[in-house]
């Protein structure tokens, strides 16, 4: 998960506002989605668990440029879906707020990033399958493309926003942001290949997990 870095008070209060409601208004869609659809309690405990997951990965902090980490999120959007993934990256965010791992003022603006995530690694994943591509390789991919997403959109709130209490301003802050997601980009791949590699495995011991039937004389693992 790409996260902006960034003390207590450094965005602007319109940008905290802004970022704040579009986040609210995604997860109130997530909420609105899962009450029609209905919500399977196998598909809860998925959740729980895929989000303890995410939350422990993410306390990893490799220290370049203000830190990057593993998430998992791309793997949470494949595993339970857009909308009960937009909650799991919410919790996760605020879970990591609360250790002072981001600031609260960030909290929509990372949500927003998680979310951006979770969405393009669902939809490219299930996209690919569509079309016959292999578990491994369509989760690769998937990840690669939901996690690059999600790095432009956090190297383009700092740009947009402003950020106060900061020497690097205007095109220095966007040189400095373009290089931080490049440095997410590269960790992007590393992910993409774990991912590739879960969902691999997966597929084989539990392909009703990735929305698949088990094959005709093939066992699976009871629920």
């Amino acid at each position: 998960m790409a996260h902006i870095h960034l003390p207590e008070g450094a965005l602007p209060l319109w940008a905290v506002a802004l970022w704040s409601v579009l986040a609210a208004a995604v997860l109130a869609s997530a909420v609105f989605s899962l009450r029609r659809d209905g919500l399977e309690a196998k598909h809860v405990a998925l959740g729980g668990m895929v989000a303890a997951a995410s939350f422990a990965v993410f306390q990893v902090n490799i220290p370049v440029l203000g830190g990057v980490h593993l998430s998992l999120t791309a793997l949470v959007g494949i595993l339970v879906g857009p909308a009960l993934g937009a909650i799991v990256a919410f919790v996760v965010n605020v879970l990591s707020a609360l250790l002072g791992h981001g600031a609260w003022g960030f909290l929509g603006a990372n949500t927003l990033v998680g979310v951006t995530e979770v969405f393009g690694g669902y939809y490219v994943f299930y996209t690919l399958r569509a079309r016959q591509w292999e578990h491994f390789t369509a989760g690769t991919v998937a990840t690669i493309v939901g996690l690059a997403a999600g790095s432009i959109l956090m190297g383009a709130i700092p740009i947009v926003s402003g950020i106060r209490g900061v020497a690097i301003t205007g095109g220095d802050l966007a040189v400095y942001m373009s290089a931080l997601v490049a440095v997410n980009l590269g960790v992007a791949v590393i992910e993409g290949l774990i991912t590739g590699s879960v969902v691999q495995y997966m597929a084989s011991i539990r392909p009703d997990l990735l929305g698949e039937r088990t094959e005709p004389g093939t066992s699976e693992v009871a629920d």
